[in-house]
């Protein structure tokens, strides 16, 4: 009879749990029916969540300075660098020669000589002046040159002697001053030509930069020489859609093999032309240039064409409300699953902010520390009870001898149904 009654007593209970378990099922609005089981969930938390593009990139020169020669003007004499010299702003790069200076020393040498001719001429016709001034007599009358009496203007047989006196001073008075005016000209061309010789033995090209010789043309082929600077930044190209995002002045960090520190800086050039012809058969890629920023004399010098991965800020939130993205759920407008104290997933519309790194930013909704449901794994309803995963590193055995016997059967009811 012993082994009947526990039979029967263990099948009464049975029935009696599914038949509680069906009833409370089936019933409408029944709070059984309504409760979710969580499994992951998470708070929203104050964050920084930044925007990025990641690229790649090489180490070249800021700047390539490219110096130019005039070879129908000027002949070439010596190179006074080799490629790879560092050089100054100041540094001689090459001398040569100007033809043009040949032509004009030719033609001054020329104004010099007939000046200095002329002051010959007006020299030796004032000696005839005071030749015939020393002979000149009220009583008798002296040999006088024809070129002498044309230049005084007078009648010699009839004009007193004072009178051709006179004359002849002032004749002498205006061929001194054309003497001396034709002395400072001689002069003029004196400094003149000596600037040309100056000039003409050495006329020297220098560096307007510091920088590193990159290339010497020995064939005086333009340009004649290149000068790159000695300051280091990032080439690369951006894609059509890191287009859309990337501009002058944006802050970049930069990771390199060959460098043990990373670079830092920010986008100073960006080329609004494609680096190839536009066509619909490839992408376009767009030239930038990302300047170094220094970080003192201790710096490691960069390697000329060391690759590196590039990254570009294009947006950055600090301490804003951060959430996963997982948890961000779709209808007409965006929103979450927010878990009360009072054991309810509350649906919440949000504002959405700035999205990447797997963080969206929450402008308007749930604050900082509040609980939200991670990607649920069933369809739920709005205000819906829950339950959570027993985590017995936390039961304690005085918790659980607080609850009531209706609480322990009611938790207990609940843990098996959603199970």
């Amino acid at each position: 009879m012993s082994g009947n009654w526990k039979i029967a007593a263990v099948s009464i209970v049975s029935i009696v749990l599914i038949t509680v378990n069906l009833y409370l099922i089936e019933k409408k609005e029944s709070k059984v029916e309504r409760t979710v089981f969580v499994e992951n969930w998470t708070k929203v938390k104050k964050d920084t969540i930044t925007d990025t593009i990641q690229t790649n990139g090489v180490i070249k020169p800021v700047e390539e300075y490219d110096i130019y020669f005039d070879a129908k003007k000027n002949d070439f004499k010596k190179f006074l660098v080799k490629e790879g010299d560092s050089v100054t702003a100041g540094s001689s790069l090459f001398e040569y020669t100007a033809t043009e200076l040949d032509a004009l020393k030719a033609t001054l040498e020329a104004e010099k000589t007939a000046a200095e001719g002329e002051m010959a001429g007006i020299e030796e016709y004032i000696g005839k002046l005071r030749s015939y001034q020393g002979n000149v007599t009220s009583e008798s009358e002296a040999a006088i040159d024809e070129s002498v009496e044309k230049n005084l203007n007078i009648d010699i047989t009839t004009s007193s002697s004072d009178l051709i006196k006179s004359n002849i001073e002032q004749e002498m008075y205006k061929q001194e001053l054309e003497k001396n005016r034709l002395d400072e000209k001689v002069k003029m061309l004196d400094a003149k030509l000596s600037s040309i010789e100056e000039q003409s033995s050495a006329i020297v090209t220098t560096s307007e930069a510091d920088g590193v010789v990159k290339t010497i043309n020995k064939n005086l082929d333009n340009p004649i020489i290149s000068i790159v600077s000695t300051n280091m930044a990032i080439e690369g190209y951006f894609s059509e859609e890191e287009m859309k995002k990337a501009e002058v002045g944006m802050t970049i960090k930069a990771s390199s093999s060959d460098s043990k520190k990373a670079l830092k800086g920010t986008i100073g050039r960006i080329h609004s032309y494609p680096a190839e012809e536009p066509s619909l058969k490839k992408d376009n890629r767009f030239p930038f240039q990302a300047l170094i920023e220094p970080e003192g004399e201790e710096t490691e010098p960069l390697l000329v064409g060391s690759k590196v991965n590039l990254t570009v800020i294009t947006n950055e939130k600090a301490g804003v409300p951060s959430i996963p993205i997982e948890a961000v759920q779709y209808q007409k407008h965006p929103y979450i699953y927010k878990l009360t104290n009072k054991g309810h997933v509350d649906k919440h519309y949000i504002t959405k902010g700035l999205k990447a790194e797997g963080k969206q930013e929450i402008i308007k909704g749930p604050s900082i520390g509040d609980v939200i449901l991670l990607m649920p794994n069933v369809a739920l309803k709005n205000h819906s009870y829950f339950i959570t995963p027993i985590q017995f590193e936390k039961v304690k055995a005085g918790t659980y001898k607080k609850f009531t016997s209706r609480e322990k059967v009611r938790y207990l009811l609940l843990g098996i149904l959603e199970k």
